[in-house]
């Protein structure tokens, strides 16, 4: 280590002790700092005498961490004894996680070919004689019944009106379906249609359910309001990654309130589990967690842990928390990162898994509130008043055997981890290795061991946010069609249960309907094109005595255009008929209503063949494995720049108007029918760019327009979280890592979260001077990223760091030009 002046020590020990003394709390403690005789001769000696024993020669600054801790939090102090104590070297430490019990879980691995297990199966059939293992049955529960009657009439209704569509399709062309180029189109139709229709049936059996208002196979049917027992406890867990830390940290202290105002909240523990591995965002969430545990007194209860090892994304930090405290819980509730509960919706889904011992999951339908972007208005008015439709209706064909959407559900602990941990996807390419949409497997999963998975699609208090605009929905969907597309490599896996393979083929078709739709136009207009540059054959088979005239029957097409379109719209219409029927005052009125479904559904035609373009490219990019971008989406108010819009719809644009003006060529009358489409992809960039505007969606808020009860009359825990959200970005900023390194106070607590104490290996100990030397002379600014959140992950390389940046003269002018924060952003901000 290299020496310094006596001088120079003197001088930064004198100024250490300045700072240190400027910082502390008690004006008491802070003039007997200034006028104490502590030895200053040395950054060792000052450190020394402020923890009130020896120092360690490696770590010197690591004996006056209490010390200074307890200087800045006197009253009251930083945290109770039992999580600011001290470790096996008396170092002090701050407790964020409760103490291990660790369960061995292993993913059992997949077996997708059919052919191999058919071939495993004959030979344990060969080896037993061919007799068949007799294995015990159980009566199936007379909901399975009614469900299995209820799915053959939807596939009956589906291929019923598929059929006739078909029929109908094949009369509108020309050559009645029999060339190539039509038997294409037709098979690509019936495809299509068949998919529009199995929502229209869905959205149509889930109007009739919620006009009934009486589900007698609903999971919270037959549930009372029993207490909760000693012995149910629930963990809240909240995966993060780079997220907005005062959005995340307002959404969970309003849970939490909620939770004790029910008085259910000795029930609940919290978990942050995080993968942020931007550094000043992980100093941002240890200061958060530490000002929400000290205002509300939720050391115990609210617990944080960020990953070192970050693998599997969110599904590998759920991993990591049942490895490490998942049998100390009965429950488990996932939330995302814009999550909101209420404590009634929380208690009702643990009454629910203790009246119904045979459920896996329960997911609730949560509401999108919260943004006020045009964009992000039109998209939660649709969710508000379409979605229970579809919600409702997807429990009536599933009902036990249902979705599980990752967040805003309650798990049964014990069967997920012996039964829905993931092993990677065999093979190689794009298409294998680590899942990356977990949800819907680990709904399979669940649903192949035995255990019910099931939507309470009525229950309130279930909250989410949208994406603010089209380009961070479309970054989200990009990620989703990947794993997707993904996922349907298990339709074929062994045990999975017929319900959830169609999941995963609706999930495939949620994407790979958008290049069948482009292909299928783009095959329509080859079809005029050959009908009107080429010469008609009117006798297409040798020897025809009469030839063949191409037919064009308009008033078929219009009929068949206006059945599609009465699946697509009709079911808006349906949700506005719901609405006037149970009350329409929270929605802005009868005539509000109304009015926001028709400019809606105009939106959604507008931007159709946009997201059609872009799930195509989705699609194909993940096809053949190009590398995407995992980045946690926006939490705020954003606009859509011009700019940005240009660059991300300037093709779409171009491939709009070319379309248009080679149709107009061929055929000016066909543009009418084509005219939604290009014209769509042509006006792309400014309908991008309005309608992500807040001030639009301000005006349209003060009009009534796109209203959902939730901005009418917006639920406790919603105006709670917004009042700590506000409270939040108000406060003082959170020091950065250059700040927590330079700081007497900030690195005293960065040094005492950190979570890596290992020996004294000699190995060990040299890589470590290595690294803290290379940043003392080189500065901050040439550290990256893993290289910063290396020293928070340790805490004697940052304590190390400390020390010799206050004493040690090759220090580069870096650190203390930019180390030292303010007054009032020294201390752990309280949001009370």
């Amino acid at each position: 280590m290299a020496e310094v002046t006596p001088s120079k020590t003197m001088v930064s020990a004198e100024h250490y002790l300045e700072r240190l003394a400027l910082e502390a709390q008690d004006r008491n403690e802070r003039r007997k700092l200034l006028a104490s005789d502590l030895d200053t001769h040395d950054m060792a000696s000052l450190h020394a005498a402020l923890g009130g024993g020896e120092v360690d020669e490696d770590d010197p600054a690591a004996s006056s961490v209490g010390r200074r801790l307890a200087l800045a939090y006197a009253e009251p102090p930083l945290a109770p004894p039992e999580i600011l104590n001290t470790d096996e070297h008396g170092i002090t430490r701050v407790n964020t996680a409760p103490p291990l019990q660790r369960t061995p879980l292993a993913p059992e691995g997949w077996s997708t070919n059919p052919f191999v297990r058919f071939g495993q199966r004959f030979k344990s059939w060969a080896g037993r004689g061919f007799r068949r293992k007799h294995r015990e049955s159980r009566p199936a529960p007379r909901w399975q019944m009614i469900a299995s009657a209820r799915r053959w009439v939807l596939l009956v209704l589906i291929f019923g009106q598929s059929f006739i569509a078909a029929n109908q399709m094949r009369t509108v062309l020309p050559g009645q379906g029999q060339q190539w180029l039509e038997i294409t189109i037709l098979a690509l139709f019936v495809l299509l249609f068949a998919w529009v229709s199995a929502g229209f049936w869905t959205a149509l059996m889930g109007f009739f359910q919620l006009l009934r208002g009486r589900d007698r196979y609903a999971i919270d049917s037959e549930v009372g309001d029993e207490p909760i027992p000693a012995d149910a406890r629930t963990a809240l867990l909240v995966p993060i990654c780079n997220e907005d830390v005062p959005r995340v940290f307002a959404g969970v202290r309003a849970t939490i309130e909620s939770l004790r105002q029910s008085g259910n909240g000795q029930h609940f523990d919290v978990f942050i589990l995080s993968d942020t591995f931007d550094p000043d965002i992980a100093i941002q969430e240890t200061h958060a967690w530490l000002a929400l545990c000290r205002d509300l007194e939720a050391f115990g209860q609210v617990f944080y842990r960020r990953r070192q090892r970050r693998v599997k994304r969110k599904s590998g930090n759920l991993d990591d928390f049942c490895r490490r405290w998942g049998a100390c819980y009965r429950y488990m509730l996932v939330l995302d990162a814009d999550s909101v509960m209420s404590g009634a919706c929380l208690t009702r889904l643990v009454q629910m898994m203790e009246a119904h011992p045979d459920a896996g999951i329960v997911q609730t339908a949560p509401r999108a509130s919260g943004r006020m972007n045009l964009y992000a208005r039109m998209q939660q008015f649709a969710t508000r008043v379409y979605g229970p439709l579809f919600t409702a209706g997807l429990h009536f064909w599933q009902l036990g055997e249902s979705h599980y959407w990752g967040h805003n559900a309650i798990i049964r602990m014990a069967p997920f981890m012996r039964h829905c941990m993931l092993a990677p996807l065999p093979g190689k390419g794009s298409m294998s290795g680590e899942i990356l949409s977990h949800d819907f497997v680990e709904a399979a999963l669940m649903r192949r061991a035995g255990w019910g998975v099931w939507i309470a699609y009525e229950l309130d208090g279930s909250y989410e946010e949208m994406p603010p605009n089209l380009l961070d929905e479309l970054n989200r969907d990009r990620r989703w069609c990947h794993g997707n597309l993904m996922n349907f490599r298990l339709f074929l896996s062994k045990g999975i249960h017929p319900v959830h393979r169609a999941v995963f083929l609706t999930g495939l078709m949620s994407y790979i309907s958008a290049p069948l739709w482009c292909l299928f136009l783009v095959l329509s207009t080859a079809l005029l094109a050959v009908h009107t540059l080429s010469t008609p054959n009117y006798f297409p088979e040798p020897g025809m005595m009469f030839p063949v005239w191409p037919q064009w029957n308009p008033t078929l097409a219009v009929g068949l255009f206006g059945a599609t379109a009465t699946l697509l719209f009709l079911p808006k219409v349906l949700s506005v008929i719901l609405v006037w029927v149970q009350g329409s005052r929270q929605f802005g009125g009868p005539l509000k209503v109304l009015a926001s479904m028709v400019l809606e559904s105009l939106f959604s035609m507008a931007l159709a063949p946009v997201r059609m373009l872009f799930h195509t490219r989705f699609v194909l990019t993940s096809i053949m494995g190009w590398a995407i971008q995992w980045r946690s989406p926006s939490r705020e108010n954003s606009d859509t720049t011009w700019g940005d819009a240009i660059r991300n719809h300037w093709s779409q644009t171009l491939i709009g108007a070319v379309w248009a003006v080679g149709v107009y060529f061929m055929e000016p009358t066909f543009l009418w029918w084509l005219s939604p489409i290009v014209g769509a992809m042509m006006i792309s960039i400014p309908v991008s760019a309005l309608s992500s505007r807040v001030s639009l969606g301000s005006a349209c808020f003060r009009a009534r327009l796109f209203r959902i009860p939730e901005e009418t009359h917006p639920p406790r825990v919603l105006r709670r979280m917004v009042r700590h959200l506000g409270r939040m970005n108000a406060a003082a900023p959170t020091p950065n890592f250059v700040q927590i390194v330079v700081d007497p106070v900030s690195n005293a607590l960065a040094t005492a979260l950190g979570t890596s104490r290992h020996g004294h290996a000699e190995p060990l100990k040299r890589r470590r001077q290595e690294r803290v030397s290379r940043a003392l002379k080189q500065g901050p600014a040439s550290m990256n990223n893993l290289e910063r959140l290396a020293f928070l992950d340790d805490p004697v390389m940052l304590s190390q760091l400390h020390w010799r940046v206050w004493g040690d003269a090759e220090a580069h002018h870096g650190w203390h030009e930019h180390g030292l924060p303010s007054r009032a952003s020294l201390r752990v901000p309280a949001f009370g």
